[in-house]
């Protein structure tokens, strides 16, 4: 029997969906599940996303260039413009969603045994595809207790050695939902250009910033202009996940030349997703006002309903729509996977991330668990009862002062 690789071996599961087993056994079973464990939308495309799936008038479904239709790079040009970040086409690469966008990145400017510094917690994707590549991520653990902010600067220059390749952002945070501000960016900004280092920033979640201070891109920071690889996806804005649409933005152009080799190695970006992408950016501002205004009800729904449950605590997220939440439990793995195989109220249950997934510290997020306040109002107020309910009857309940 051959072995399999020690890559696979290592390579993380995903804390997002390594339940969903469990969660389909519990439907089998009749419960009704409340998902807030993944990041997957309820709201509507946009229409004019859908009239042009439903009107494609092709007679061949071609292979689209491996840099992606040009009338869609040049249309995200003047989308991006919006918010102030001035590119080219020819600096926008699309990609097979966001994910493919942090892969090639890390394949094209890393080799075996570089190191990026990421803080933590963090997307967990980010740590397997620095697997692919054969990088070592280096984590920088911030705190609930600080509302999850971007550690000290000498904690950061203090990870900085030989090896160390590059920065890795997520901006608004997914899981977090934390928002850097100016003087956070700038600080980054200086440790990139004092070790000349490249800095991956994944903003995929730009439009979900709920405070009133400015949205502040890694393409605004001056000074680093060619270090920047820009992570993005319309999954989020738009509610078009299945298309799996993203872009790499960079105006380095040797890694751009690098980028393509893998882009034309996989032939090209999704046909179909592009073209629904390209009209999706026409959406009304109407459409966009309203996803936000959605998103900034129910983040108060939610976190208001998260703090009046007695031993839970979370920090009020700034932006994307993911809370980082701590439970009055011994072990929030355990916590969740009883939840879905012992526990339901009124043939209920909630389904959630263990945050343990998005560190790479042992130990950390023992007790906290990730959030996406994806559902409706009325869905998240019975998935707050489900679990006041179950934490109320969970054996390993942690209360205070006992």
């Amino acid at each position: 029997m051959p072995t399999i690789s020690h890559r696979g071996e290592i390579m993380p599961a995903s804390p997002i969906r390594k339940l969903v087993p469990l969660a389909n056994k519990a439907k089998e079973r009749g419960i009704k599940v409340y998902h807030l464990n993944i990041g997957q939308p309820d709201l509507p495309t946009p229409q004019i996303g859908l009239d042009a799936l439903q009107h494609i008038d092709r007679r061949t479904l071609e292979y689209s260039p491996s840099e992606g239709i040009k009338s869609l790079r040049e249309k995200l040009v003047q989308y991006y413009a919006k918010f102030n970040i001035h590119v080219t086409p020819e600096d926008i690469i699309i990609t097979t969603g966001g994910s493919e966008a942090v892969l090639f990145s890390f394949m094209a400017c890393l080799d075996p045994g570089d190191e990026i510094i990421v803080p933590e917690p963090a997307y967990a994707n980010y740590m397997a595809f620095a697997i692919s590549a054969g990088a070592v991520i280096k984590t920088l653990p911030s705190t609930i207790e600080e509302g999850f902010a971007l550690p000290s600067i000498e904690k950061f220059e203090a990870l900085i050695t030989p090896k160390t390749k590059a920065i890795l952002i997520c901006n608004p945070n997914n899981p977090t939902g934390y928002l850097y501000t100016q003087k956070e960016m700038n600080q980054i900004r200086d440790l990139v250009k004092k070790y000349d280092l490249f800095l991956f920033s994944d903003e995929v979640y730009r439009e979900f910033c709920y405070t009133g201070a400015p949205y502040i891109s890694a393409f605004h920071l001056s000074g680093i202009e060619d270090q920047v690889v820009l992570i993005d996806s319309v999954s989020k804005r738009y509610s078009e996940c299945g298309i799996r649409i993203g872009a790499l933005i960079t105006r380095h152009k040797e890694l751009k030349k690098n980028v393509m080799k893998f882009c034309q190695a996989r032939l090209s970006p999704p046909l179909i997703g592009q073209i629904i992408a390209e009209a999706s950016i026409d959406a009304p501002e109407s459409y966009m006002l309203a996803t936000y205004n959605e998103y900034v009800e129910r983040r108060k729904f939610l976190i208001d309903g998260l703090n009046r449950i007695p031993g839970c605590y979370s920090p009020i997220p700034m932006g994307a729509f993911y809370t980082v939440a701590r439970l009055p439990v011994d072990d929030a793995d355990k916590f969740c996977e009883w939840c879905l195989s012992e526990f339901e109220y009124e043939g209920q249950t909630v389904f959630m991330a263990p945050a343990s997934g998005f560190y790479t510290t042992p130990g950390l997020g023992k007790n906290e668990v990730r959030m996406a306040y994806v559902l409706e109002k009325n869905e998240l107020a019975k998935a707050l009862t489900v679990l006041k309910k179950a934490l109320e009857a969970y054996p390993g309940r942690v209360v205070a002062n006992e």
